[in-house]
């Protein structure tokens, strides 16, 4: 991942705080774009590119705590760091506990927000290479036809050609047949391969 494809985004109602991490996040290559409310932030169109989030805890209308809510609810995950000029630790571990990246105090040392940054990022691509891994997965699970996703959900219970075929009214071979047909669908080169697709498009 390139600089120039990462976006900050910073939402707090603090005109010079806001300048500030401008000038910061850009100093270090990254584009930054900047709300001043939780709400100007929720209207902004949904991205396409690794991004993290830098938000203030407290700010009138809807807080940082209930923008991280809001996010979550609907889907939006995007790593999260808190800043606040009123930090409490019970405030800390449950914006943690929700998902934030980190929780810093103003005044903020720039290094550890850069750090926290490189973090949150490094965590929005591993999520964004994991959902497309994922997609990809679901998309080759619904070219199955019926009878080969019957035999696919047997095969990754580790079930054997012979207990599949009494399972389903037909003759092994037709389960061979059908067995290698997912197999070929899926691009799965092993058994353990399959089992592990299975996992990742099953619902936990």
């Amino acid at each position: 991942m390139t600089q120039v494809e990462a976006t900050v985004f910073v939402v707090d109602d603090d005109a010079s705080v806001r300048t500030a991490l401008k000038r910061l996040i850009q100093s270090i290559g990254f584009q930054v774009k900047t709300f001043d409310s939780a709400q100007a932030f929720l209207e902004h169109g949904p991205r396409d590119k690794p991004a993290c989030l830098i938000l203030d805890v407290r700010m009138p209308g809807i807080s940082g705590i209930e923008l991280q809510k809001q996010l979550t609810n609907a889907g939006r995950c995007i790593p999260i760091i808190f800043i606040t000029g009123h930090g409490s630790i019970p405030m800390s571990v449950k914006a943690v506990k929700a998902g934030a990246v980190d929780f810093i105090e103003k005044p903020f040392d720039d290094q550890k927000l850069i750090d926290a940054i490189n973090i949150a990022l490094k965590e929005d691509e591993k999520y964004r290479l994991e959902h497309t891994e994922i997609k990809n997965i679901q998309r080759r699970v619904d070219s199955l036809t019926p009878r080969e996703h019957e035999v696919f959900s047997l095969v990754v219970t580790g079930m054997l050609n012979k207990q599949i075929a009494f399972d389903l009214g037909m003759s092994e071979k037709t389960v061979k047949v059908h067995r290698a047909r997912v197999m070929q669908k899926m691009k799965a080169e092993s058994l353990a391969g399959l089992v592990r697709m299975a996992e990742k498009v099953s619902p936990h």
